[in-house]
């Protein structure tokens, strides 16, 4: 399994606001709604995030030599899995609500208390907080280039990208 590659993500982010920024101004221009999620979407992430960040402190502590009871590969390479998918989901996000937001922004002047533009700043943050996360857990998750199997007994991979 390979790791996240940043170019990917920002690509992603800049693909999304491009999106973003379109539909907001084809909807705008004919008399809809910001395209931004409810603030609801922000419980959400907090709960996958937490969720995320719980399952890769259990590897990591594995990982760290904590290794009373055996990890379940299985789960560790969900965990892993998880992390990858809340980091692109993340970006996606971010990119969205980025340029939501920025395009809202002119219009905060006359509107300082419209919902959907600060939604959009904080659901922005929310695909932040998923990035950062993800690629925590991610990191949580290698093993050390030494310990290739986890019983420190193996020759060290050259690229360092085991995962636990």
């Amino acid at each position: 399994m390979s790791t996240i590659r940043y170019r990917w993500l920002a690509v992603i982010a800049v693909a999304a606001g491009v999106v973003g920024w379109a539909v907001n101004s084809f909807l705008s221009e004919n008399g809809y709604p910001a395209p931004v999620l409810s603030p609801a979407a922000l419980l959400a992430i907090v709960v996958v995030v937490a969720v995320t960040l719980v399952l890769g402190l259990r590897v990591r502590r594995w990982r760290n030599g904590s290794r009373d009871r055996t990890l379940n590969p299985i789960a560790a390479a969900r965990t892993v899995v998880l992390a990858q998918a809340i980091t692109y989901a993340g970006s996606l996000l971010l990119g969205w609500h980025a340029a939501v937001f920025l395009a809202l922004l002119p219009l905060l002047s006359l509107r300082p208390g419209h919902a959907p533009t600060w939604t959009a700043l904080a659901v922005g943050i929310g695909g932040m907080v998923m990035i950062a996360a993800g690629l925590t857990v991610e990191r949580f998750c290698k093993l050390p280039p030494d310990d290739k199997d986890g019983t420190g007994s193996a020759p060290g991979t050259e690229d360092g990208e085991e995962y636990a």
